[in-house]
């Protein structure tokens, strides 16, 4: 049984941790629960949507959302491991980590911690033994959790815009500039510069390197190209300019993510 499946059994018992581990279909639609919620996908990119915004999840990186806080997920590809546990939202106050989505690279400590779970599923209560265990977890994450990924797309509805967009991701590698859409698609460039900020709150050039940032991560977790060639496929000239980029924006560099997925 899935998440999905499980959340009317999650909140049977407010007073337990939830623990559910499942090979994850490509899309688990909106929900949301009573209870915080630590995930690890286990093996690929991952992705939460939000009310208003886009987040990205790599590979060994775990993502954090607090109890209440409506989110979707959607997997790369099928058959991922999907690594769940679903705490009490009490004591929560302690530390501000707790109160925020965040999405954060797993360490080894972690990882072990959480597959050492896998032999258990549904609810743990407080007077099982495995219960003091599960709440360790919870309590080392405000230490381990210190280097957030803030790749966050923002998200919109609007067709105009999402064609726009579509176009932009079918032709990544070209090189485009405001100039050039907004004749594309037949605006000013005053236009096309308000519709940008006024829809998706972020200037086109600022949207234009997060999405080139969101397919270099999917590029490198195929490890089918190297550095090199991933800069082109993002539309950069440069290894040189697209690590700038990439660290600018991740706070560490192409070859130090792709280390973290296995990438020699």
């Amino acid at each position: 049984m899935g998440l999905i499946a499980s959340l009317q059994e999650i909140e049977q018992k407010p007073e337990s941790i939830f623990v559910i581990h499942e090979k994850c279909e490509k899309h688990i639609p909106l929900h949301q629960h009573s209870k915080d919620q630590l995930s690890y996908v286990d093996g690929g990119l991952a992705y939460i949507r939000l009310a208003d915004k886009l987040l990205v999840i790599p590979s060994r990186h775990y993502f954090w959302v607090p109890a209440g806080v409506p989110h979707s997920l959607t997997i790369g590809q099928n058959g991922t491991h999907l690594r769940s546990i679903l705490f009490t939202a009490e004591g929560d106050t302690r530390h501000q980590f707790y109160n925020s989505v965040g999405i954060f690279p797993i360490n080894d400590l972690l990882i072990e911690m959480m597959r050492f779970t896998e032999q258990w599923r549904g609810h743990i209560l407080p007077d099982d033994e495995r219960f003091i265990f599960l709440q360790s977890i919870k309590t080392i994450l405000p230490k381990i959790s210190i280097k957030h990924l803030p790749i966050a797309l923002p998200y919109t509805e609007n067709e105009r815009m999402l064609k726009i967009i579509s176009y932009i991701e079918e032709n990544l590698a070209d090189k485009h500039t405001l100039d050039t859409i907004s004749r594309r698609f037949g605006l000013s460039d005053r236009t096309l510069s308000r519709f940008f900020k006024s829809t998706l709150k972020m200037s086109f050039l600022q949207y234009l390197k997060l999405l080139r940032m969101v397919k270099a991560f999917e590029l490198i977790q195929q490890k089918e190209y190297s550095l090199s060639e991933i800069a082109y496929l993002t539309g950069y000239q440069s290894l040189a300019s697209f690590s700038y980029t990439f660290y600018q924006v991740t706070n560490m560099r192409p070859s130090e993510f792709a280390h973290l997925n296995g990438f020699a």
